[in-house]
This record gives structure tokens, C-alpha cells and sequence, in this order.
């Protein structure tokens, strides 16, 4: 149905800019989540908002008061020794998680002109990212007071994942502008529900890789972070698990894309995106097999978890598309390809 006041090319095309962009932003602040653990820096800033107490984190011990451990070692169980590499680290992260929410914000302000479209649920969807934003800011800040609580980080992942698919849907429904390839409703629905299992094996998969990284935290507060050699035989069964998951992840994959690559073609924009997904699946494994025989690298782990949320954000544009008629059906706008959206 095409409404009364289509939105115009121009406004569309800005709002798509942003929304692209804020994607980009919003998975350099993963990989920067990613580098503040595989460094140790999460409790680099013992408080929050601030870090020290200071908008501007010191870089060294004697900008702070000389019973700083006193102050913040309570909190900690003692163990706060100030350490300006991490403190930093932690600090750019904060930074780059309040500039992400500054484009999530002006992606919502893009979304403003398709309430007059009649397309109400993409700035419902701008807006419900913008208010999950926030929330994830309020779990970073738990995060910290919670003394790295596993749960509180396992949460804090998964609310990431889900801010990142919804900004994925609103680029996706943006910029679809491929001809789709007339196929049979049985094919693209037997594609479609693979899809599902193959993006709910993806997070297991995730989800299973918190589980380790946290046995992990507790293995690196053991033995130190001079002993990465010795921190994969203290992982026990669950990073077992977690390998030998991805085997199963994998011939999975390798189905789903043989099966897009038949029906929809490689040329075509799912066609792509799965070639796509099958170099990153092969990159996911190699920075595995780096972590459990080279000895934990720490260039390795934020871009294996990089590479993981990557990996189900394109399996989920892929099942867009491939579902475009009930997915990406426009209620108006401009027209694009061989329908108005």
C-alpha cells in the first residue's frame, strides 16, 4: 500500500546514511567491550560515571589522593592498584559507548519523517533502539558496581546483539534495493526456517563463549595474566563444549549457504552476504584455534567475539531478504527497484 505522503529519496537516503553508520559505530564499541576484557581494564575506572572520581581519568598515581587505595579497595575486596593503561582503555570504551548512543539519537531524529510516511514501525524501531541504548549504558554501569558479575555481563552481550539486529532491519529495510528472484513460497520457506536455526545456533554459540570467557576471568585472577599458556587447560568442560559446538555450527552454515547460493544465486544480494558469512565463520575458527594453541593472544578474543556478533548480524540480513514480502513490505515511500518503500 503506498501512502498518501511518501517519504522523499532525499530524507530516506539519510536516514539509511545514519543508520548504516550507527551499525559501523556500534561494532567498534563491541570490539572495544572486546579489548577492555581480553586486557583485564574493566574495572580500570572503579566508578561510574566518572573514573576516580575525575571527569578526565589521571594517568598517573600521584594525580589521585594518596589513600586512593582505601577509597576504592573496599569496593574492589583490596585489590585496586591504579593502572593507567587499563584505566584508559576503559575510559575510550565509555566514550565510544556514549558517542554511540549520539547516533542512535540523530538515527531516530532521521526516523522522524516516516511518521508522516505512514511507516510508523521504523521510528517505533529507531526509537525502541535509542531507549535500549540507555538501558545498555544503565547495565555498564552495573557492571561496574557489580564487580564484574557474570550474569550482569552475560546480559550486557545480549542486549548489545539486540540493539545490533534491530539497526541491521532498519539499514536493511532502507536499502533493499535488489530485484528479487521470483522462487517458489516452499523454497524460500524451507530457507527461511533454516535461517532460524542456523542464527539460533549462532547464539548458543555466543552465549557459550561468555560462559568460557567468564570460567576464564576466574582462571586469569588465579594464575595472572603472565600465565596465557596455562589458561586453556583450566577451562574444563565447558570450553569443550563450546568447541565442538562450532563443528556442528559450521556444517550448518555450510547447508544454509549452499542452499541461499542455489536458490537466490551468488551474484545476488543474499548471495553475497553469505559468501560473506562463510569467510567469517573460517576467520571465527582460525582466531579459535589461535586462542586454544598459541597460548590465548590477546589480539585474538575481542575479534573472535567481533567476528561472532558480525557473523549472526549478516545471517539475520540474509533472512530479511530472502523474506522480503513479509519482512521488508513497505506501507509507503519512494519507489525503489520494482517497489515502493
Amino acid at each position: 500500500m503506498t501512502s498518501s505522503n511518501p517519504i522523499s529519496s532525499k530524507a530516506s537516503r539519510r536516514f539509511r546514511r545514519l543508520a548504516l553508520n550507527t551499525v559501523i559505530t556500534l561494532y567498534f564499541l563491541i570490539i572495544a567491550g572486546g579489548v577492555v576484557r581480553s586486557t583485564g581494564a574493566g574495572m580500570g575506572c572503579p566508578d561510574w560515571p566518572k573514573c576516580f572520581g575525575r571527569w578526565v581519568p589521571p594517568t598517573e598515581a600521584s594525580q589521585l589522593p594518596a589513600d586512593y587505595k582505601a577509597i576504592y579497595g573496599a569496593k574492589l575486596k583490596g585489590e585496586i592498584e591504579f593502572n593507567p593503561v587499563k584505566t584508559w582503555i576503559e575510559y575510550l570504551n565509555r566514550l565510544l559507548g556514549a558517542f554511540t548512543g549520539v547516533m542512535i539519537f540523530f538515527t531516530l531524529l532521521a526516523s522522524i519523517p516516516f511518521l508522516k510516511s505512514g511507516n510508523r514501525k521504523i521510528f517505533f524501531l529507531s526509537l525502541a533502539s535509542f531507549i535500549l541504548v540507555g538501558f545498555q549504558g544503565w547495565l555498564g554501569a552495573k557492571v561496574v558496581s557489580f564487580e564484574l558479575l557474570p550474569i550482569v555481563v552475560t546480559l550486557h552481550m545480549l542486549v548489545a546483539i539486540i540493539i545490533v539486529l534491530m539497526l541491521l532491519y532498519l539499514v536493511t529495510w532502507a536499502g533493499y534495493v535488489e530485484k528479487r528472484i521470483r522462487i517458489k513460497e516452499e523454497s524460500r520457506k524451507a530457507i527461511g526456517n533454516l535461517g532460524l536455526v542456523v542464527m539460533s545456533l549462532s547464539l548458543v554459540q555466543i552465549l557459550f563463549g561468555t560462559q568460557v570467557r567468564e570460567i576464564m576471568d576466574e582462571v586469569i585472577a588465579k594464575l595472572g595474566y603472565g600465565a596465557r599458556d596455562l589458561w586453556i587447560r583450566q577451562l574444563g568442560l565447558m570450553f569443550y563444549v563450546h568447541r565442538s559446538f562450532s563443528i556442528l555450527l559450521f556444517v550448518v552454515n555450510l547447508l544454509w549457504i549452499y542452499r541461499v547460493i542455489k536458490v537466490e544465486g551468488s551474484s545476488t544480494i543474499a548471495g553475497k552476504i553469505v559468501l560473506g558469512c562463510l569467510a567469517i565463520l573460517i576467520l571465527e575458527i582460525i582466531t579459535g584455534l589461535a586462542m586454544a594453541y598459541f597460548g590465548v593472544p590477546a589480539f585474538a578474543q575481542p575479534l573472535h567475539l567481533t567476528l561472532a556478533i558480525l557473523l549472526i548480524g549478516l545471517q539475520f540480513v540474509v533472512w530479511l531478504v530472502v523474506n522480503d514480502s513479509k519482512y521488508l513490505k513497505y506501507d509507503g515511500g519512494v519507489q525503489v527497484g520494482h517497489q515502493t518503500v
